[in-house]
């Protein structure tokens, strides 16, 4: 199997995990840690759920596969994620090792892969992941654009209530008188 084909089915779990991070009203972001060509962690975002500024998805998945492995490098790992990482992401997963990084969207706010910053490309780090985005590019971009159209739609205000018609008699208050007391 080719490296292209490997990266488009681990692309596919990583999406399984960004529907994951949807269903829980996060932004979906989806994560995985594979080791010898199999998933050993994944991981979605859950910062919002978790009150965790740290728990996107790509965290998440990595201190799964560290945990797993009993070391905090991951030395023999890849990384495949759903989105651009961002400058955290991206100083973590230098931190742990991995040995590749596979991304599907860019992030053209926080993208720290080349988008905005690109802490790969830093001669003067000692560790040099290899980077390869635009794995199921429209795809993964689809899914996050879906997700902020389906909010905007669910947070916009409702339409005004109906006015009263003067042929309807006013609601009931059954005698009971509604009066704020401050003391």
């Amino acid at each position: 199997m080719s490296e292209a084909s490997r990266d488009l089915g681990f692309m596919r779990l990583a999406i399984d995990q960004a529907h994951n991070a949807w269903a829980v009203g996060e932004v979906p972001v989806g994560a995985l840690v594979v080791r010898d060509g199999r998933v050993i962690a994944t991981g979605y975002n859950h910062p919002i759920g978790t009150h965790d500024p740290t728990a996107h998805a790509e965290i998440r998945a990595m201190r799964a596969a560290a945990a797993l492995i009993g070391n905090y490098r991951l030395v023999e790992c890849d990384l495949y994620v759903t989105l651009e990482p961002c400058a955290m992401c991206a100083g973590a997963i230098q931190h742990a090792r991995i040995r590749r990084l596979v991304f599907g969207a860019p992030d053209p706010k926080t993208g720290a892969c080349g988008s905005v910053i690109d802490l790969f490309a830093d001669s003067r780090l000692n560790h040099h992941t290899e980077v390869t985005g635009g794995v199921s590019t429209e795809e993964c971009a689809r899914l996050l654009r879906d997700f902020f159209v389906e909010r905007r739609h669910r947070e916009s205000p409702r339409a005004p209530e109906p006015e009263s018609r003067p042929d309807m008699e006013p609601p009931s208050t059954d005698g009971i008188e509604a009066r704020f007391d401050p003391d």
